[in-house]
C-alpha cells in the first residue's frame, strides 16, 4: 500500500528526475489573483507565468499545492462527509510546462507515471479528449496503445479549459480508472457518468489558444501544459478503497477523533467523523497562514468550517472542546511535507480551542433564545429572516445552526429575508472588499520588471545615492516625462529609499538633477522587485534615462529604524513573558510609533507589561551592535531565527540579531534573531527607550501593543508625570500618595452607592416617596403588585421582584425602574403556582411596548425588558393589569 506521503514524494521525485523544478506550495491566500478567496488549483501561483507577465528561471515545474474550496465560486463545503470524494482541503499534484514540452511529452510523462511508478493496470484506464482534438487522441493511441473505444471524445466545456473570458485556453484530456462492476456508474459521456465506477483522477490541460474578446481564438506562440491530480483520489485508488476517507491519512485522523470523542464511528455517525477529519485540515492550514476566525471575508469562511466541525462533534455527544486535541495528529501526518504546521502547532491548537469554547457557549445560548423566538411556530411554518439574522448578528448564532435546530421540528427559515438583512449590514464591507491575496499588480509593473529587472536597494548602507530613471508611470501607464505639478511614479535602477514591506512604511525624501526637483511622497514595492517612488514634481521636468541624486529624509528614517528595532525586542520580550506561542500577526513601523499584533488569547496584565518593558530596555541599555547576516533560509531557521507565517522567502534571507540574553534559558546567547528585510539601528542604544503606551484586543486570539521610542517615549512619560502631579494637587496629596487616595475615594463612593441602593430598595418595598401602589390588589382573581422606582439600576429590579413575590405569596409582581436619562427597565415575576396559565415573558413584553420598547425575555416565572420612555411607567403597569384582566 502506498501512503499519502509516499504518493506525494513519488510524484514530485518523478517529475524532478524529468527536468522539472520542484516548487513549494504557494500560500492558501493567493498573492497574484484578487478574484480568488483561497488558492483552489495548482496553476494559481503560475498564472502570470502562463500569461507572459512574469518569467521564472525554469520552464518546467512540479508542485503539491495545498488547496481550499469552501467559499465563493468553488465551494464543496456542504457535500463534505456525505460523498466519497468531496473535500474542503485537498492537495493538487501537478506538472507544468511554460512553453517547453507540449501534448506528446505531457501524455508520455503521465502514462509512464501512472502505469510504471504507480503500477496501475493499463486495462483499467481510459481517457477523454476534446471532440476536435485529434492530435491528443493520436498521442494516446501511440503512447498508451489505447483503442478508440477507450479514448472518449467530449464535446462540452468539461473538456475545454479557459482562464477567463479572454486569455490562454485549450482542450483537456482527463484520465479515468474503472473501479469495477461492483460500483454503479458508466463511462464519461454516458447517462450513468455521475456514478462512482469510473473515477477521474488526473486532468491534463493543453494551453494552445488565446481567447479573444470577439470570441475568436488564435494560436499561442508558446503552447503550455497545466495538469492537476488529486492526491487524495490517487491514494484511494492505490490503496484499493472506495472513499478518500478510507485512506491512511483520514483513517488516522478519524481514529484520533474517535479517541477524543470517546466512541467509535457507526454507520449512523461516520459522516460526522468525516466532516471533522476534513474540516480539521482546512482550519489548521488556514490558521497556520495567519487566517483567524472572524465575521467577514476569509475569517468568516474559516469560522464556518470550524463551527461546522464543532457542531458535528456535539452531535457525537461532546460537551467540552475536543477538536483542538486533534491538531497533534494532523501535524504528525502532514508536518514533514508542510513545516509551517509543527512551527505553529501550539498557536493553532490554542486558536481552535478558543473558538470551540466560544462556539459551545453560543450553541447553548442560541438554542435557548431560538426556542423563545419560535415558541409559536409549528410544523410547516417559517421563521422570519430578520429573526434568524438577529440571532446571528446579536448572539453569534449562525444561520446553518438555526436551520439545523428547526429542521427537526419541521420549521423552515426565510433564507431570502436573512440574506437581505445580511446584505444591508454587509454593504459597506463589500465596498471595501478588494478580493483575495495582495492588491492586484498591474501589467505595467510586470512590463517594467521584465525590461529593467528588480531595483537594487542601497538603503541598508546609505541614505543618499545616484540613480538612473528607467520608467515613469502616470495614471497607470508609462510616460516619457513628468512635468512640474505632475504626480506619478519614478522607477530607478538603484535607490536608497526603502519600499513599504513587512509593516515598515516606505521612505520619503527628495530627488534632484538635470534641472528637476521632485518630492518623494512614498515608496512601495511592485511586481518583480520594482521599487515605485510616488513623487510630485516641484519644478522642471524629469525624463526617462535622467540621472538623479536621491536623498532619504534622514530624521524620519532614523525614527523608523529605532521603532523597527524596538519591535524585534518587544517580540522576543513578549515570547519570554507570555510564552513561545506568541507569533507576529501584523505590525506597523512608522516614524512616530510602532504597533505590534501577535497571537495571544487574553489581556496582558500590568505586571506582565512592566516585565516586557524591563526586558526590552535591558537590551537597549546594553548598546549592543545590531548584526545582519545573509543566510540560507533553512540555515537561518536552524540557527533559531524567527520567520513569519505566510511570508515568502527566497533562497537567501537577511537575519537580524541584537543583544545578549542575561537571564532565562537563553542566557549568554543572542537575545533576538529574526528574518527581516527592514532597516535597523546600528546599536541598540540608539533606540533610547521603549515605552508601551497601549495594549488591546484586535481580533479573536490576537492582541496588540503600541509603543514609543527615544524622544517620543520621553515626551509621553513627561506628559504622564505632569498629569499625575495635577491629580495629586487636586487631591491635596503628594504624587506618591495619589493612587492610594484615589482608591480610598473609589471605595468610599462604592459604599455610598450601595447604601443608597439599599435605601431605595427598602423605600420601594415599604411604600412612600418614589413608589406607587404600596399595597397589592386583585386583578381578575390574581394578586397584583406594581411599583415604579426611581434611580435603581436594571440589575437591582430582579431582587425587588423576588421580595414582592415572597410578600404576596401567589400572584404577579411588576417593578419598573426609571433612570436619570429618562429610560426605564422593567422586571415581571409570576409565582410558581400561576406559571401554567400566566407567563412573565408575555407580560413583560406588554409593559415594554408601553415604554416604547420591544421584545424582552426570560422564563415563565421571571422576565426582564426595557424601554426608552420612562415617563410611561404608570401606563406600562396599567397595560399589564389590563392584560391580566383579559
Amino acid at each position: 500500500m502506498s501512503s499519502v506521503n509516499d504518493i506525494r514524494s513519488t510524484f514530485l521525485d518523478y517529475f524532478a528526475r524529468n527536468g522539472h523544478e520542484a516548487v513549494a506550495s504557494s500560500p492558501l491566500v493567493p498573492r497574484n489573483d484578487p478574484t480568488l478567496m483561497f488558492t483552489n488549483a495548482g496553476m494559481v501561483q503560475f498564472k502570470n507565468v502562463f500569461t507572459g507577465l512574469e518569467k521564472r528561471p525554469y520552464v518546467r515545474a512540479t508542485t503539491s499545492q495545498k488547496c481550499v474550496r469552501a467559499g465563493g465560486k468553488h465551494n464543496d463545503l456542504d457535500n463534505v462527509g456525505y460523498t466519497a470524494r468531496h473535500l474542503t482541503f485537498f492537495e493538487m499534484l501537478g506538472n507544468f510546462s511554460f512553453g517547453d514540452y507540449f501534448k506528446e511529452q505531457a501524455i508520455e510523462l503521465a502514462w509512464n507515471l501512472v502505469t510504471k511508478e504507480f503500477g496501475l493496470g493499463s486495462e483499467k484506464l481510459l481517457v477523454t479528449v476534446y471532440h476536435t482534438d485529434d492530435e491528443a487522441a493520436e498521442h494516446w493511441k501511440k503512447i498508451a496503445g489505447l483503442s478508440d473505444d477507450r479514448i472518449i471524445r467530449i464535446a462540452t466545456a468539461d473538456n475545454f479549459w479557459s482562464m477567463g473570458d479572454t486569455g490562454p485556453c485549450g482542450p483537456c484530456s482527463e484520465i479515468f480508472i474503472d473501479r469495477g462492476e461492483h460500483i454503479w456508474g458508466g463511462p464519461p459521456g454516458t447517462p450513468e457518468e455521475d456514478g462512482d465506477r469510473f473515477l477521474e483522477f488526473w486532468n491534463l490541460v493543453f494551453m494552445q489558444y488565446e481567447q479573444q474578446a470577439d470570441g475568436s481564438r488564435t494560436d499561442l506562440p508558446r503552447p503550455s501544459i497545466d495538469t492537476g491530480m488529486g492526491l487524495e483520489r490517487m491514494a484511494s485508488i492505490l490503496q484499493g478503497v472506495d472513499s478518500v476517507f478510507e485512506t491512511d491519512l483520514f483513517r488516522h485522523l478519524i481514529d484520533a477523533a474517535a479517541s477524543a470523542v470517546g466512541k467509535s464511528p457507526t454507520p449512523e455517525t461516520v459522516a460526522s467523523y468525516r466532516v471533522i477529519a476534513d474540516h480539521l485540515r482546512s482550519m489548521v492550514f488556514l490558521i497556520a497562514e495567519g487566517v483567524l476566525p472572524s465575521n467577514e471575508g476569509r475569517g468568516y469562511v474559516l469560522r464556518r468550517i470550524m463551527r461546522r466541525a464543532m457542531r458535528h462533534a456535539t452531535l457525537l455527544g461532546t460537551t467540552q472542546p475536543a477538536i483542538f486535541k486533534l491538531v497533534p495528529a494532523l501535524v504528525r501526518e502532514m508536518g514533514q511535507a508542510y513545516p509551517e504546521l509543527p512551527r505553529g502547532e501550539a498557536m493553532i491548537a490554542e486558536t481552535v480551542k478558543l473558538e470551540e469554547e466560544r462556539f459551545l457557549k453560543t450553541l447553548s445560548r442560541g438554542l435557548q433564545i431560538l426556542d423563545e423566538e419560535s415558541v409559536g411556530l409549528s410544523t410547516g411554518d417559517t421563521l422570519a429572516g430578520d429573526t434568524a439574522f438577529r440571532l446571528y448578528d446579536t448572539y453569534g448564532f449562525p444561520l446553518d445552526l438555526t436551520q439545523d435546530a428547526l429542521r427537526a421540528r419541521g420549521i423552515g427559515v426565510d433564507q431570502a429575508g436573512f440574506d437581505a438583512a445580511m446584505a444591508r449590514q454587509k454593504a459597506e464591507a463589500r465596498k471595501s472588499w478588494s478580493g483575495s491575496g495582495d492588491a492586484a499588480t498591474g501589467a505595467v509593473w510586470f512590463s517594467v520588471a521584465e525590461r529593467a529587472g528588480p531595483t537594487e536597494f542601497l538603503g541598508y548602507e546609505t541614505e543618499e545615492s545616484d540613480g538612473a530613471v528607467v520608467a515613469l508611470i502616470r495614471d497607470g501607464a508609462e510616460v516619457e516625462a513628468l512635468d512640474a505639478g505632475d504626480e506619478g511614479f519614478v522607477v530607478l535602477n538603484q535607490t536608497p529609499f526603502y519600499a513599504e514591506s513587512g509593516g515598515q512604511v516606505g521612505d520619503t525624501g527628495a530627488m534632484t538633477g538635470e534641472g528637476a526637483e521632485l518630492e518623494v511622497l512614498d515608496t512601495t514595492k511592485q511586481a518583480g522587485g520594482v521599487f515605485a517612488h510616488r513623487v510630485r514634481v516641484v519644478s522642471g521636468t524629469v525624463a526617462q534615462g535622467a540621472a538623479l541624486t536621491l536623498k532619504v529624509d534622514h530624521a524620519r528614517r532614523t525614527a523608523i529604524r529605532a521603532n523597527h528595532s524596538a519591535t524585534h525586542l518587544l517580540h522576543e520580550a513578549l515570547r519570554e513573558v507570555l510564552g513561545t506561542h506568541v507569533a507576529q500577526k501584523g505590525s506597523l513601523v512608522s516614524p512616530d510609533r510602532l504597533r505590534f499584533d501577535f497571537s495571544h488569547t487574553k489581556p496582558i496584565s500590568a505586571s506582565e507589561l512592566a516585565e516586557i518593558e524591563r526586558l526590552a530596555n535591558a537590551i537597549v541599555l546594553q548598546n549592543a551592535p545590531v548584526e545582519t547576516r545573509l543566510m540560507a533560509v533553512d540555515d537561518a531557521r536552524a540557527a533559531g531565527a524567527m520567520a513569519l507565517f505566510g511570508e515568502k522567502y527566497g533562497d537567501e534571507v537577511r537575519v537580524v540579531s541584537m543583544g545578549t540574553a542575561i537571564e532565562g534559558e537563553k542566557t549568554g546567547n543572542v537575545y533576538s534573531m529574526e528574518l527581516c528585510g527592514g532597516t535597523h539601528v546600528r546599536r541598540t542604544g540608539e533606540i533610547g527607550l521603549v515605552t508601551v503606551v497601549q495594549e488591546s484586543s484586535v481580533a479573536s486570539g490576537v492582541r496588540r501593543v503600541e509603543a514609543l521610542t527615544a524622544d517620543g517615549a520621553r515626551a509621553w512619560l513627561n506628559e504622564q508625570g505632569e498629569q499625575l502631579r495635577a491629580v495629586a494637587a487636586a487631591l491635596k496629596v503628594t504624587p506618591r500618595d495619589a493612587v492610594s487616595r484615589v482608591e480610598a475615594l473609589v471605595e468610599e463612593r462604592r459604599q455610598l452607592e450601595k447604601q443608597l441602593a439599599d435605601a431605595r430598595q427598602k423605600l420601594a418595598m415599604g411604600g412612600g416617596s418614589g413608589g406607587e401602589g404600596a399595597e397589592s390588589e386583585t386583578v381578575n382573581g390574581v394578586a397584583f403588585m406594581g411599583r415604579v422606582v426611581e434611580g435603581l439600576q436594571p440589575k437591582d429590579l430582579r431582587g425587588l421582584v423576588d421580595q414582592g413575590k415572597k410578600q404576596i405569596g401567589s400572584g404577579v409582581v411588576v417593578i419598573i425602574g426609571t433612570t436619570e436619562d429618562g429610560k426605564a427597565g422593567i422586571s415581571v415575576g409570576v409565582s410558581d403556582d400561576l406559571t401554567g396559565k400566566l407567563s412573565a415573558v408575555d407580560l413583560v413584553r406588554v409593559g415594554s411596548s408601553a415604554l416604547g420598547g420591544q421584545g424582552g425575555g426570560g422564563r415563565p416565572d421571571m422576565a426582564q425588558a426595557g424601554g426608552p420612555d420612562g415617563s410611561k411607567a404608570a401606563e406600562a403597569i396599567s397595560a399589564i393589569k389590563a392584560a391580566l384582566a383579559g
